[in-house]
């Protein structure tokens, strides 16, 4: 069973405070680091959080807003000065994000590295991680100016999936006296001969789902992020604002604490993490109060925030 760490780098919604570093979150899964969004500071984040930075393989955009995208360039240049010692980097790292993050991160690294990829998503696309796969949902966000919101932008989630896996019943393995090595053996070859009877690994296993966990960044309440958060052990969705706020959630299509619970509790989720909190929040159990008055198991991420599934 292959461990997964996800921890919160960044926390805070679009302006940094002492507390909160602008958004991005890390999965370390099978040897690889994954990020979600990249703000600035994301790099130091790493180092204070003990993800290696040299270990990651992709960036997951969710939108092109730039407190989750200005870490990218430092990150990538050094990356860069890795690769120019010898025996240094020679992976790629791959960007994935909606229409327009190509053309947004030339623009902020300006220089050719031949180690990096960018390759422009939307829902229904899904990448293979091995013994998962990644993929992309629609959310519900907006592009805007400082002044007023001007279209709706092109936003996305995402949805981290393990593929589903045989287990063996150890009552049905017992009984046939299936133990030790022969386990191996009815992995490679699918049947084993046990006091004269063939076994099929069929016989002897169930399916079992893998773990899900989901990251919404950026967006209002939303049906959509319900059915693709169905069923998640973990969802991570931003919680930019308090109902008492609403006026402002509802203007910039940002989410509220309460907002968060009901995509939560409609989705059957076993976990709530909220992120992407407003500076202008500086006590966590308010927050906590008004999610949790809806659904019950729900933490507020701090910077450092871990969980490990």
């Amino acid at each position: 069973m292959i461990m997964i760490r996800c921890v919160v780098l960044g926390s805070g919604a679009a302006i940094p405070s002492p507390e909160r570093n602008t958004c991005s979150i890390a999965m370390k899964y099978d040897g690889s680091v994954y990020l979600f969004d990249c703000g600035e500071g994301t790099q130091r984040q790493m180092m204070k959080s003990d993800i290696s930075y040299s270990k990651v393989k992709s960036i997951f955009i969710t939108h092109l807003h730039d407190d989750h995208i200005l870490g990218i360039p430092g990150l990538i240049y050094t990356l860069y000065l890795e690769s120019t010692k010898q025996g240094g980097r020679r992976e790629k790292v791959t960007i994935f994000g909606p229409k327009g993050v190509a053309k947004r991160v030339q623009q902020l690294v300006n220089r050719n590295i031949s180690f990096l990829e960018i390759q422009e998503v939307d829902e229904g696309w899904a990448v293979d991680i091995g013994n998962a796969t990644i993929s992309a949902f629609r959310t519900n966000h907006y592009s805007y100016n400082f002044d007023s919101v001007s279209s709706k932008g092109d936003s996305l989630g995402y949805v981290f999936e393990e593929k589903e896996k045989l287990r063996f019943d150890k009552k049905k393995c017992e009984e046939l006296g299936i133990k030790g090595r022969m386990f191996s053996i009815l992995e490679k070859e699918k049947e084993i001969k046990v006091h004269g009877k063939t076994v099929r690994i069929e016989e002897v296993t169930y399916p079992k789902k893998g773990k899900k966990i989901v990251i919404t960044g950026d967006t209002a309440f939303s049906e959509n992020t319900i059915k693709f958060a169905k069923d998640a052990d973990i969802l991570f969705h931003e919680a930019t604002y308090l109902e008492d706020r609403r006026k402002d959630a509802d203007l910039y299509a940002h989410s509220t604490a309460s907002d968060a619970a009901k995509v939560a509790k409609e989705a059957g989720v076993h976990e709530l993490v909220l992120y992407h909190i407003s500076n202008r929040y500086t006590d966590e159990d308010a927050i906590l109060k008004e999610a949790k008055s809806i659904f019950k198991n729900t933490k507020v991420a701090s910077d450092g925030f871990e969980v490990k599934i």
